[in-house]
């Protein structure tokens, strides 16, 4: 990818990989096991994990890119790195505008203060001023549908409702970079329509979104673009009817290798016996 990036582009990743140094120590259950392994518990030993492989990115502003591949490709890692979570371990990130991530859910948010005291003190966080943020808190509030809920402590919420309050303050909090990683999966039909509806809105608006799931039929509907990241490293990308096909294909193609091969063990140990 060419370093002057144009004034069009939302995100790019240049050359960007991310390491993580893995513990080799296995969980303790109990003392016999620790004094069993206990060379390894003294050692420390790690390994590493590369979770991105110099992996180059752009995506244009007003653009909808979904990222998807199996579990451990590094998709969430995408997401955090782009939102400024976690910092790659080399290459070159760029971010334009307002960057607004719903990547774990309930996170940030603090358990022991009301949904309302929350919801303010997020939209400050995520960059608007406290005018900003208390002139946009009545929309919130009706937009989570949480009723006399949201003045009761968040440690009484369930996963639904901090789905609810989270997603209400990222989408009202003027993002000009959405990122969603899996969360629309929460929810009860209802809102998650609701929620749907409204992203919809925010790309007609000019948003730009990024979206990871495993759903593959919301990448077609949401993106215009997507991108496969397997053990680390794009491995295709295109239009979301042309990767998801491929994708599909491939996990397919895999799973019918497994078959067979249990089939060939079984025959084998009948052959044996």
């Amino acid at each position: 990818m060419p370093s002057d990036i144009h004034a069009d582009t939302a995100i790019a990743f240049e050359s960007v990989s991310k390491h993580y140094s893995l513990s080799l120590q296995k969980e303790a259950t109990d003392v016999k096991s620790m004094l069993l392994h206990l060379p390894r518990f003294l050692s420390n030993a790690r390994r590493p994990f590369v979770a991105l492989d110099n992996v180059s990115l752009r995506i244009k502003r007003g653009e909808s890119v979904g990222i998807v591949g199996p579990n451990g490709s590094g998709k969430s890692t995408t997401l955090r790195i782009m939102a400024g979570i976690a910092p790659p371990t080399s290459g070159k990130v760029i971010a334009n505008g307002r960057v607004v991530g719903l990547l774990e859910l309930g996170s940030g948010f603090h358990p022991q203060i009301t949904g309302r005291e929350n919801a303010l003190l997020n939209a400050v966080l995520l960059g608007l001023t406290l005018a900003e943020a208390r002139e946009v808190l009545p929309e919130i509030i009706e937009f989570s549908q949480l009723g006399q809920f949201i003045d009761q402590p968040m440690r009484t919420y369930s996963s639904g409702m901090f789905f609810r309050l989270g997603f209400s303050v990222a989408v009202h909090v003027k993002p000009e970079v959405l990122l969603i990683d899996e969360v629309l999966a929460v929810g009860d039909a209802q809102f998650q329509e609701k929620c749907m509806n409204h992203i919809h809105g925010l790309r007609s608006q000019g948003v730009t979104l990024v979206l990871v799931t495993h759903d593959m039929l919301s990448v077609p509907k949401f993106c215009d673009r997507a991108v496969l990241l397997e053990q680390g490293r794009i491995t295709d990308e295109g239009t979301p009817q042309q990767v998801v096909h491929g994708y599909l294909a491939r996990v397919e193609a895999l799973l019918a290798l497994q078959v067979e091969e249990r089939q060939r063990l079984k025959s084998a140990q009948a052959v044996a016996t």
